[in-house]
C-alpha cells in the first residue's frame, strides 16, 4: 500500500494514497464531462464547447437562461446527492462492517420515505415541505435505529438486523399510506418515490450541497483515521486509543443527514450508496472506508444515470431511480453471489 506522508513544522501530517486519489480524480473527471453532456442535451441542443463557454460567462442569452435556470441546478443537484449518498454508503458499510451495510437495505431510505408521503398524502405539503418531511423521517428512524440496535455499544450485525426489521416495517406502512391517498396525490407520491431530478431547481439543490459542504470535511479532518481502525474491530480499535463510541456516534449521524437530505434532494435513488463505496474499494484497492472515493464515484454514477434516463427512451425521460435500481440490483445480485462464494454469506 504506497502512502505519501506530509508533515507541517507545526506537526500537522496528511497521509495521501496516489491510488485512492487518482480514482477520486478520475471520477471527478467523468462527472465533469458526463455532466457537460448532460446540460447540453435535450430538445434545445448544445455542443460542448457552448455549454463550457456558457458557463464560464460567454453564452448567448437563450444559452445562459437554459443553462442557468433549466440544466445546471438539476445536474448539480444529481452531483451533490450522488456524492451525498456515495459518503453515507461508505459510512454505514463502515459501522456494519458489512458490504451490505446502506440506507437503502437499513432502513434509513424507507424512513425518509415515510415522512415525505405523510407530507404528501396526509398534509397535502408541496416541494419545500415534501422535503423537510424526508429529512425528519430520516433523522427519526436514524434516532429509532440507533436505540434498538445500541447494547454496550452500535455493533454492525445488530445494526444490519434491526435495519432490516426497520425497513420491513416501513415499507408496509409506506404501502398503506399510498393506498389511502388521492388519485393525484398518490401519483405524485408514486414518481416522488421512484427517484427523479425532473425539474429540481436551486432551492432542491441548496440543503444537500450546504451539508456536504460542512459535514465531509468535518469527518474526513475529524474521523477518517478512526475510521480506518474501526474496520479492524472493536478491540483492536480500542487498544490503539480510538474512542469507539464517539466515532460510530459521529459516522452514523453524519450519514443519516446526508442520506436524508439526498432522498429530500432527489426522492429515494435506489442502489448508490450500496453500489458507490464498492466500486471505490475496488478501484482504490485499499481496506479502509474510502470516504472521499466514495463520494466522488457516488457523484460519477448518479449524474451518468441521470444522463441514461434522458436518452433509455427517445421523446420520454425515464425517473433516475429506475435506471440505479434496475444497475444496482444486478450488482447487489453479484455481490450477493461474491459474497456465498467466498463464504461470508
Amino acid at each position: 500500500m504506497n502512502t505519501v506522508v506530509l508533515r507541517s513544522r507545526g506537526g500537522l501530517s496528511v497521509r495521501l494514497r496516489p491510488r485512492a486519489l487518482a480514482v477520486g480524480a478520475a471520477c471527478v473527471l467523468v462527472a465533469a464531462v458526463v455532466a457537460v453532456v448532460t446540460i447540453g442535451s435535450g430538445d434545445y441542443p448544445m455542443s460542448p464547447a457552448d455549454v463550457v463557454r456558457t458557463l464560464l460567462g460567454g453564452g448567448a442569452p437563450a444559452d445562459t437562461f437554459i443553462v442557468e435556470q433549466v440544466r445546471l441546478p438539476r445536474v448539480l443537484t444529481a452531483l451533490a446527492a450522488g456524492g451525498a449518498l456515495g459518503f453515507s454508503g461508505a459510512a454505514f458499510q463502515t459501522l456494519a462492517r458489512n458490504p451490505l451495510g446502506s440506507p437503502d437495505l437499513l432502513g434509513f431510505t424507507q424512513g425518509a420515505a415515510g415522512g415525505a408521503l405523510i407530507v404528501i398524502t396526509v398534509i397535502g405539503g408541496g416541494v419545500v415541505a415534501t422535503a423537510v418531511g424526508a429529512v425528519t423521517g430520516g433523522v427519526i428512524t436514524g434516532a429509532v435505529i440507533q436505540l434498538l440496535a445500541w447494547r454496550d455499544g452500535l455493533h454492525g450485525r445488530r445494526l444490519v438486523l434491526v435495519g432490516i426489521g426497520v425497513a420491513a416495517i416501513l415499507t408496509g406502512i409506506n404501502g398503506y399510506l399510498l393506498t389511502r391517498a388521492n388519485i393525484p396525490d398518490a401519483a405524485r407520491a408514486v414518481l416522488w418515490l421512484t427517484g427523479t431530478l425532473d425539474g429540481r431547481g436551486w432551492g432542491d439543490l441548496a440543503p444537500v450541497l450546504t451539508a456536504t459542504a460542512v459535514v465531509v470535511p468535518a469527518v474526513l479532518l475529524g474521523r477518517a483515521r478512526e475510521a480506518r481502525i474501526l474496520e479492524m474491530g472493536d478491540d483492536a480499535a480500542t487498544a490503539l486509543g480510538v474512542r469507539v463510541r464517539g466515532t460510530r456516534l459521529a459516522l452514523l449521524a453524519s450519514a443519516v443527514l446526508l442520506s436524508a437530505l439526498a432522498a429530500a434532494a432527489t426522492g429515494p435513488v435506489a442502489f448508490v450508496a450500496l453500489t458507490a463505496p464498492q466500486l471505490a474499494r475496488r478501484l482504490t484497492r485499499e481496506p479502509g472506508p474510502n470516504l472521499l472515493p466514495s463520494l466522488c464515484m457516488g457523484a460519477a454514477l448518479l449524474v451518468t444515470a441521470d444522463l441514461a434516463a434522458q436518452r433509455l427512451v427517445p421523446g420520454h425521460q425515464v425517473p433516475v431511480g429506475v435506471v440505479t435500481g434496475v444497475l444496482g440490483g444486478t450488482y447487489l445480485i453479484r455481490l450477493l453471489a461474491t459474497e456465498r462464494r467466498t463464504g461470508r454469506l
